[in-house]
C-alpha cells in the first residue's frame, strides 16, 4: 500500500499550532503571574526562584563560558594593539639608536681631524681609510699616513669609538692596519670588572674568540673588553668591546669598532716608558749609623792633635 504523504502533512501542521499555542499560553501566564502585585504572588515568586534559579546554574555556565571567551578575545586584541604599537616604538628606538651612533662616530672622527698634526709631541694622527690591497685570507685597511708622518710599525688604531687594529707595515705616504678580526692578530686584554686576563685571537669571524681566561667562570656576556697595556703592545685602557656567548658556546668579543663604516682611523703614538734609575726627592737619603755603631779606630789610624807634621826646612 502507497504511503499518504498528504496525511504526514496534515498531522505535523495541527502539532505545530497547538506548540505554539501553548507556549504563547505559557508565556502570557508567566507575564501575568509577574505582574500581579499580591502578597500570594509574591510569596511564589520568591519559592519559584529560590528552587529554580540555583539549579539553573548548568544552562548558565555556556552563556558565561561565551562571556569569558569574548573578554579574552577583547584582552587578545589589546594586547595586539599594545604590541603592534611596542613594535612601532621600538622601530623608532632603533632609528634613534643608530642615529646617535652615527652621531657619535661623527662626533668622535671631527674630533680625530682636529688633531691631525705632523708634530711628533702630539699623541695621535689621523688618516683617511684608502682601499684594502691584500688576499681575501688577511683582514687588512690601507690610510694615507707613512712614514713621512712620524707612524711607527706596532702602533694601535681607533675609529674613535674603539680599537680597530694595529699598524703592520709602513710606506712612505701609506700604512697597513692588520684589524683585530684578522687570523694573525693577538692582543692581551682586561675583562671587567671581573679584572681577568686574557688574548683576544682573531678568526676572521666579526666576533673574535678571548682565549687564556683565568677564571672563566667569573665572566660574564655583557663585560666591558679593554687593552691590558701588557707587553707594551698597546696603552692600557683602550675600548675593546663586550663580552657575547657565540653560537660555538665560547666567549667572543662584540667589537666597539664599526668595521662596516672605516672611513677615518686614528693612530694612537707610543713612547717607550721612561726608566726611572734614581731616587726622587720623596725618597729621603739613607740615614747615617749612629756613633756606638761605627767601628772602633786605632790610634796608628788617627792622627793626634799633639802631634806635629814635620815640615819645617832644616830638621832632618
Amino acid at each position: 500500500m502507497a504511503k499518504d504523504r498528504n496525511a504526514e502533512a496534515d498531522f505535523k501542521g495541527p502539532v505545530r499550532r497547538i506548540l505554539i499555542a501553548v507556549l504563547v499560553f505559557l508565556l502570557a501566564a508567566i507575564f501575568l503571574i509577574w505582574r500581579i502585585d499580591s502578597p500570594r504572588v509574591e510569596r511564589f515568586r520568591a519559592a519559584f526562584i529560590d528552587k529554580v534559579v540555583p539549579n539553573m546554574d548548568w544552562a548558565m555556565a555556556p552563556v558565561t563560558k561565551l562571556v569569558d571567551m569574548v573578554e579574552g578575545f577583547q584582552s587578545y586584541a589589546r594586547i595586539y594593539e599594545q604590541n603592534q604599537e611596542l613594535r612601532r616604538e621600538l622601530q623608532q628606538m632603533k632609528a634613534w639608536k643608530e642615529a646617535a651612533v652615527q652621531l657619535e662616530q661623527q662626533n668622535a672622527k671631527l674630533l680625530a681631524q682636529n688633531q691631525v698634526r705632523l708634530d711628533p709631541k702630539l699623541t695621535s694622527v689621523s688618516g683617511v681609510v684608502m682601499a684594502d690591497s691584500g688576499s681575501p685570507f688577511r683582514q687588512s685597511v690601507l690610510i694615507n699616513v707613512g712614514s713621512r708622518d712620524g707612524i711607527v710599525d706596532g702602533w694601535a688604531t681607533m675609529d674613535g669609538l674603539g680599537l680597530v687594529g694595529r699598524i703592520s707595515g709602513v710606506g712612505q705616504t701609506t700604512s697597513r692596519v692588520i684589524l683585530l678580526t684578522d687570523a694573525s692578530s693577538r692582543i692581551p686584554v682586561t675583562i671587567q670588572p671581573s679584572g681577568q686576563k686574557a688574548m683576544l685571537v682573531g678568526d676572521n669571524s666579526p666576533a673574535p674568540p678571548v682565549e687564556f681566561v683565568e677564571a672563566p667562570e667569573q665572566v660574564r656576556p655583557g663585560d666591558r673588553v679593554i687593552s691590558s697595556g701588557d707587553g707594551g703592545v698597546f696603552p692600557a685602557g683602550l675600548l675593546v668591546g663586550q663580552v657575547e656567548l657565540g653560537t660555538d658556546q665560547r666567549l667572543r668579543v662584540r667589537l666597539a669598532a664599526d668595521y662596516e663604516r672605516l672611513s677615518f682611523l686614528r693612530v694612537l703614538r707610543s713612547h717607550p716608558a721612561e726608566q726611572i734609575t734614581e731616587a726622587g726627592g720623596l725618597i729621603p737619603p739613607p740615614v747615617a749609623p749612629a756613633p756606638e755603631d761605627l767601628p772602633a779606630t786605632t790610634p796608628a789610624d788617627t792622627p793626634s792633635a799633639d802631634t806635629e807634621p814635620d815640615t819645617e826646612p832644616g830638621n832632618g
